[in-house]
Parts: C-alpha cells; structure tokens; sequence
C-alpha cells in the first residue's frame, strides 16, 4: 500500500505528443485523451517511463540498485517486483487559447478545477478554494480586466460576456504558487496565470480542449526524387505549450525483499524522488529529436 502522496503539477515548456496509438479522425497521429471528457492526458506509465528514462540526469548518475528500488525492474528481470513510486494519469487543469488582448490566456473551468481541488485533498494537501459563481455558454469569470474590449472577452474567433471575480483571483493566486517553480525564470508565467486564468464554462473549455491543440501538417520526402511520397502526408497533434496538468504521485517502502531495503521508509522514497524531480526538466511523449516533449515537473506535498 502507498503510504504517502503527492501532486506532480507539469507545464509544457514545448509543444508534447503523447500519442494515442490509434486514430479515428481526421488527425492520423492524435494525442492521448481521456474518454469521458475528451480533454487531453498523460498516462501515468508514460509518466513513469519517462522519469524511469531520465534517471541518469536527475538523479546525478544512474544507480542501478536505486532504479530498481524505486520503479521496479525491466521485464524479463530474474527478480521482479513492484516499484516503491508509482504515477496516476495526469488531468488538465488549464490550456493556453489564443486571446485578443494580451496574447493568450490560461484557459480553465469548473470541473476541471474541481477535479484538481478533489485530487489535492484526497492526498492530503490544503485546498480551501472558494466557491466561483455559476457560468453559463458563453459566458466567463476573469481576474484581470486588462484581457475586455469593452466589456467583453475574445479568445479565438469567439466573443464571451465577461465578469470580474474575486474568488477566482484567490484561486488562481494559489494555483500559481504550487504549480511553477519558485525560481526567476518562471516569474513572468507565474503571476500571468494569476492574472490571466480564466473560467469558461465546461461547454466550451470543452469544445478549446479539442480545438485549440497544436496540429502539425508532416510530409515525408522521397529520397530518390526529392519530392513528396505518395502517402506520405499525415498530420499530428501535440499538446501545445504553457498547458497545465497534475498527476497523483505516490510512495510506499521499497518490494524488494533484501534486508537492506526494508528499514527504509516511505518518506524517504518520497524525499528522493521529489529532490530529483522538483523544478527539473522532463522529457515525455515522442518527437524529441525535433525538441518536443519538454515538460517541467513541480512536486507538492
């Protein structure tokens, strides 16, 4: 049994292709989503395997015994057992749309809000968010009045009756703080999705978590003729950067069996692996010989 928790909050710093593995669209390689909601997710095995993937780099030189005690041994080991840290699917809370006044805004709503104060209390961890007014379809609740024409919100082609709310500004406050590293260079993002987080209704965030990824036209070039084989367009979808999600992490005492393993705690599991990932870089999902898949970790709790 897990004995403790965390949350791994991960703001995409690039654009992020988890893919799906099969497509039914449009799209030929879509990114993963969860089924009842359609907003876009990371398993939490992809998760693990790209922690497990850059334990060199983060934790300073790779420890095989160390590897093993954490994430549990490759397949085919002659010593299998589980991992002492294991990883949930990780949830959307906010997505980047594109805004007429001051560039784009952090996207969000009330369930996904929900979902995230839900999964904070649930491990543990203090969420006493305020309760934010009822929206309806076209409407939205902003905290930062330099984001109106009028008094009115353009994100994309679409125009949304705004109010102000003071509660949302106490959320969006709290959100800023646990979710980017305490550290200059994410000054600027952290007091923008402060001040430019803003709540649509689950109707149409819906309709932006869709609608607003980064989809990506690829051609694949014929070596002998130098121009475009037959077959060969197809297009891919990415997550697109500044997009927030948080995931459940959790630890117990290490399964390994050996005696020298079993004095050690679970706070300790935790410990390292929150020293290792805290504020660090992350590479997840594929493309990431053209730069894609870069993610940004923030462990709370």
């Amino acid at each position: 049994m897990f004995e403790k928790h965390a949350a791994l909050f991960l703001y995409t710093v690039s654009p992020v292709h988890m893919g799906a593995g099969q497509a039914i669209g449009v799209i030929d390689n879509p990114i993963q989503r969860e089924r009842h909601t359609k907003y876009p997710s990371f398993a939490g095995s992809g998760i693990k395997g790209a922690v497990r993937h850059g334990f060199e780099t983060l934790f300073n030189g790779k420890d095989e015994n160390t590897l093993n005690r954490l994430f549990g041994p490759e397949a085919g080991s002659n010593n299998l057992h589980a991992g002492a840290v294991s990883f949930g699917d990780a949830q959307l809370i906010a997505l980047p749309v594109r805004s007429l006044r001051e560039g784009y805004v952090y996207a969000t709503c009330p369930q996904a809000l929900a979902r995230t104060q839900r999964l904070l209390q649930l491990i543990g961890l203090a969420a006493n968010w305020p309760v934010l007014p009822e929206i309806r379809e076209g409407q939205c609740l902003i905290a930062n009045p330099a984001l109106l024409t009028g008094d009115k919100l353009h994100l994309e082609a679409f125009e949304y009756m705004a109010r102000a709310s003071e509660p949302l500004g106490v959320i969006a406050d709290d959100l800023s703080q646990r979710a980017l590293p305490n550290k200059e260079a994410y000054t600027f993002f952290r007091k923008k999705l402060k001040q430019d987080l803003v709540v649509l209704s689950d109707t149409d965030f819906a309709y932006f978590s869709e609608n607003a990824t980064l989809v990506e036209t690829h051609v694949r070039i014929d070596e002998k003729t130098g121009t475009a084989s037959d077959g060969g367009l197809f297009y891919t979808e990415n997550l697109p950067p500044e997009s927030l999600l948080v995931a459940p992490m959790l630890a117990s005492k290490p399964r390994t069996g050996k005696a020298e393993d079993r004095e050690i705690p679970a706070e300790a599991v935790m410990s390292q692996v929150k020293s290792a990932l805290d504020g660090k870089l992350l590479q997840i999902g594929g493309d990431a010989t053209t730069g894609r898949g870069l993610v940004v970790a923030r462990v709370e709790g």
